[in-house]
């Protein structure tokens, strides 16, 4: 079994800065796709930015040019630096795993973290 726990949320004024970062621990060989998702009240939960275990990372157009992913594969964590944060940017934040080695070559799909509340107000 994998769990993933998130941290780092919280309020903050519009145009400042968050980071948030995700741990992963259980039975883990190798996680090949970690990301975070957000979900905000009344819409569908929506891919904010992913990163592979090579370091190929995709962002939704919303957040480019101000969010940063990053991981480390050693600790099994994934991060997220939020930088001039907007008010639509309020959500719940998830972390996601996919395509988790939890023995050699037994694969598990889809892991996620209960979720981080971002709330961007002034």
């Amino acid at each position: 079994q994998v769990k993933l726990v998130e941290s780092g949320g919280g309020y903050v004024q519009p145009g400042g800065s968050l980071g948030l970062s995700c741990a992963a621990s259980g039975s883990i060989y190798s996680i090949n796709i970690m990301g975070w998702y957000r979900q905000a009240p009344g819409k569908q939960r929506e891919l904010v930015a992913s990163i592979t275990s090579g370091d190929n990372v995709k962002y939704a157009d919303s957040v480019k040019g101000r969010f940063t992913i990053g991981r480390n594969n050693a600790k099994n964590t994934v991060y997220l630096q939020m930088n001039s944060l907007k008010p639509e940017d309020t959500a719940v934040y998830y972390c996601n795993a996919d395509k988790v080695e939890t023995s050699p070559w037994w694969y598990e799909y889809d892991y996620w973290g209960q979720g981080t509340q971002v709330t961007v107000s002034s």
